[in-house]
């Protein structure tokens, strides 16, 4: 019998759940950890609430979690109620895919004011993460400014820029719902250091913008290369720029119907955030030109008001004692996912933020041909009998799927009209609805 504990129930620790099942069947037993009492992780607090077809995703999850070679043990914070040391003691193989949960941050003066905020302290709060729920952004001013170009700073920008009934059929959570409601925002600029083709924007997320009810994309058509250069782009791509030669051929008067303009500011790099009584108030900002990929800054600067700012310039991996760590690159040191011997990465604790959700399938398949390799038929280790001998000697409180499962029947029954949930955002109600 083979014992596998893996750290994380997003997307790559499911993904690699799926892979250990399908590669050993009933030769195997895996523990899922995970520090909420919740499973899915960015599915449920990462992915956009208005974006509920990704979401389903989660129902192929819930396929490999029901049964017994694979369980869910929530409410379990690896370095805090076990170590790792502890963990490799137990199983044969421990797989760490706790993905890349905090902010890189923005490294320039004022980015430490008080409506600074990270894009996973933004998006945690309005998909009710207990460790973001108590945020409380302040909407009341005119100017948002996002740093980024990627589909996160388009998710915040729309988050930020829909009407209520936009949210219909959402499962943003009420808290977030009601400060949207009483915004005050008339612009969103989003900025990117480089220029349109350069964007890590697809074309889904930039057609959204679209459609919004009371928001406008704006993009200066000085900003845009030459059309013919558009050809060496590969499809995706070049469809998201036509996108953007959309929003530039947008007629003023349109604009001028929407209140709010959502204005995308190329070759502009932040320098320095002004600050106020510990508030931002305006964001600094040098013009660049673009050589051989990079943004060069040029030495012209200018102002963008901003009331609020949302960075969404990328992710790192969260250190874990006792774990080698790649600072430089946000993430588990390791080599094709092998960190020390018994000791596996996969997803965004792997290779960083990059890709799709999809992305991490075959990340997970192959993490578990090379546990495969390596453990053979496994090493008699007790697994998930020695946990819980540990679990009970320590009185940890284990949220099992079934937990889960009346957890979310509880969400569900409390949704408001329209939503497909009403999401618990502390732990201790999350724990108090299995109703034990």
């Amino acid at each position: 019998m083979r014992h596998i504990a893996i750290v994380g129930s997003g997307p790559a620790g499911y993904y690699t759940a799926e892979a250990a099942v399908k590669k050993w069947g009933d030769e195997a037993r895996i523990d899922v950890f995970d520090m909420l009492p919740v499973p899915f992780g960015l599915i449920r607090t990462g992915v956009a609430p208005d974006h509920q077809s990704i979401k389903g995703v989660s129902r192929r999850y819930e396929k490999t979690a029901i049964g017994d070679t694979v369980r869910f043990v929530g409410n379990i914070a690896i370095g805090r109620d076990v170590s790792i040391e502890e963990l490799q003691s137990l199983y044969d193989a421990v797989i760490l895919a706790t993905g890349a949960p905090k902010d890189r941050l923005l490294r320039i003066d004022g980015s430490d004011a008080e409506n600074v905020i990270g894009s996973a302290a933004f998006v945690g709060w309005y998909n009710g993460h207990p460790e973001f729920a108590n945020l409380n952004p302040d909407l009341s001013g005119r100017h948002a400014v996002v740093v980024g170009m990627g589909n996160v700073a388009l998710d915040v920008a729309r988050i930020l820029s829909k009407t209520e009934d936009e949210f219909a059929g959402s499962d943003i959570v009420t808290h977030a719902l009601d400060a949207l409601r009483n915004s005050s925002l008339e612009s969103v600029t989003i900025l990117g250091r480089r220029g349109p083709h350069q964007i890590m924007m697809t074309p889904k997320e930039l057609g959204e913008l679209m459609q919004l009810e009371r928001a406008s994309p704006q993009v200066e058509s000085a900003d845009l290369p030459p059309l013919d250069d558009d050809a060496v782009l590969e499809p995706g791509m070049r469809k998201s720029v036509t996108l953007l030669r959309e929003f530039a051929a947008i007629p003023p008067n349109i604009h001028g119907e929407k209140p709010i303009a959502i204005e995308f500011d190329f070759f502009a790099s932040p320098k320095a955030i002004d600050v106020t009584d510990c508030r931002a108030t305006a964001v600094v900002v040098e013009r660049t030109v673009v050589e051989a990929g990079r943004a060069i800054g040029t030495g012209e600067t200018y102002r963008i008001p901003a009331d609020i700012v949302i960075t969404c310039i990328g992710y790192e991996t969260s250190p874990i004692e006792g774990v080698p760590f790649d600072e430089r690159a946000g993430r588990f040191a390791n080599d094709q996912g092998r960190i020390l011997p018994g000791l596996y990465c996969v997803g965004w604790a792997k290779r960083g933020p990059s890709g799709t959700i999809g992305t991490n399938r075959p990340d997970g398949y192959s993490v578990i041909d090379i546990v495969d390799e390596d453990i053979g038929s496994g090493h008699r280790r007790r697994g998930r009998e020695g946990f819980d001998d540990l679990a009970a000697e320590r009185r940890l409180d284990i949220v099992t799927f079934r937990d889960w499962q009346k957890i979310e029947e509880a969400e569900i029954a409390a949704a408001r009209d329209g939503s497909p949930r009403e999401k618990f955002v502390d732990i201790e109600s999350m724990i108090a609805a299995r109703g034990l």
